[in-house]
């Protein structure tokens, strides 16, 4: 908590140019509203989380293929990067409460569907229904959190961003064993739909609390991530967080599969995806405070980036050190992930800029990994295992590695020149 508090802290420094402290306490409401925050956080993963450890469950049943499969995962996640360019102006519509609330109830409603799910088609609806849902969500709660916080922002931020890594955590690791005491995976997979319950009547109280976001001219003129696709580095950016966010969502969708076929149980496969999602807590944590020392990122990146590569690498040629493998994974990519996104913010000196280039990253970013699972199913289906995938993963850390020797911050100003 210490390191937390010192980077999130060192963030706020940096970026805002204002010390967190200076702000006043949180109130009693004030902490309610963080809580709705995080159990709304809580809610963003398990719809996709929960298909990895549930899938050899569910495909002898549904005749699923490995690229159907794939569609569960890549559905959402390209829902996350489309959403990004069209949310905002649903703010100015509707109001920041409303959308996030009926975004919340769209999430709700698809993971409880999946109890009378019948076939793919069912599934693959429902995976569209929760990932537009989540995309809203994602899209409007850092607003709302700047908003409402001010100063303290950053650490509210990385409360909420904690408790959707945390969310996909719990979801991976209690999937299998909720699926094997309830005899039904249909049970495991739609469960998770009592948390959105609580997470929307806590949320919904706070709507006379959240004022709709202002429609200013200035406000919208700030915000228009497509006008930096002009620009060959808020490309080279957007490709960096894409292929990183490509390990991620093939590693959510497919590495309990993977040890399942190797032999392990369902629940340990489970567990294993739960240690990799807990490491990426730590990593998300540690490595931007480490990285915050100085202005060149560069070395803890290329440091992570190795971590990546030798886990990749590692399933394929040592696949029974499996825990060992999570964890170098999650601290690569659990590392990787926010580093992208500081990385990005680092090229703009305005916040406004600042905000608006990172959500072009992310829109970009996550529009080109949601095909990866998609590839990876299809590979695995020619294939008959996932060996090759992981080995293309590994070489992609390789190609990571030479584009991160390119951020070099002193060149920083003339890219958007």
């Amino acid at each position: 908590m210490l390191i937390c508090a010192a980077f999130l802290r060192s963030v706020a420094l940096h970026h805002f140019g204002m010390d967190m402290t200076e702000t006043v306490k949180f109130t009693a409401k004030t902490w309610v509203l963080i809580l709705s925050l995080v159990l709304i956080a809580f809610t963003l993963r398990p719809s996709m989380a929960s298909i990895g450890p549930l899938l050899p469950l569910m495909q002898p049943e549904l005749h699923l293929s490995f690229t159907q499969a794939s569609l569960l995962t890549m559905l959402p996640v390209l829902a996350m990067g489309l959403g990004i360019f069209f949310a905002h102006q649903l703010v100015l519509w509707f109001g920041s409460h409303q959308v996030i609330f009926w975004a919340s109830i769209a999430i709700a409603v698809a993971t409880a569907q999946r109890y009378w799910t019948q076939g793919s088609l069912d599934l693959t609806l429902s995976a569209i229904v929760a990932g537009l849902g989540i995309a809203m969500v994602q899209a409007v709660v850092p607003g709302v959190i700047k908003q409402q916080f001010s100063t303290k922002a950053p650490l509210v931020m990385g409360w909420y961003i904690a408790a959707i890594i945390a969310g996909a955590a719990l979801t991976a690791s209690l999937a299998a064993f909720w699926a094997d005491w309830a005899q039904s995976w249909r049970v495991a997979l739609s469960g998770w739909v009592g948390l959105s319950v609580v997470a929307i009547l806590l949320w919904f109280a706070q709507k006379n609390r959240i004022q709709g976001q202002a429609a200013s001219p200035t406000a919208q003129a700030a915000q228009k991530p497509l006008s930096f696709a002009k620009y060959g580095r808020a490309w080279t950016l957007a490709l960096f967080f894409g292929l990183v966010t490509c390990a991620f969502t093939c590693v959510l969708a497919w590495l309990p599969a993977y040890y399942v076929e190797l032999g392990w149980s369902e629940q340990k496969s489970g567990l294993l995806l739960g240690l990799l999602l807990c490491m990426e807590v730590v990593s998300g944590i540690a490595s931007p405070w480490l990285a915050s020392r100085k202005a060149d990122r560069r070395p803890v990146m290329l440091v992570l980036l190795v971590l990546m590569a030798t886990g990749f690498a590692g399933l394929v040629l040592a696949p029974h050190l499996g825990l060992v493998w999570a964890c170098l994974l999650g601290l690569g990519i659990g590392g990787l992930f926010p580093l992208s996104l500081i990385v990005a913010m680092d090229h703009q000196h305005q916040a406004a800029a600042a905000a608006s280039l990172t959500a072009f990253v992310q829109g970009i970013g996550y529009t080109l990994a949601a095909f990866s699972p998609l590839i990876a199913g299809l590979i695995r289906d020619y294939s008959q295992g996932f060996s090759i995938s992981w080995l293309v993963l590994a070489a992609i850390a390789v190609l990571l590695m030479a584009m991160a020797t390119r951020f070099n911050p002193a060149s920083y100003s003339k890219k958007f020149q």
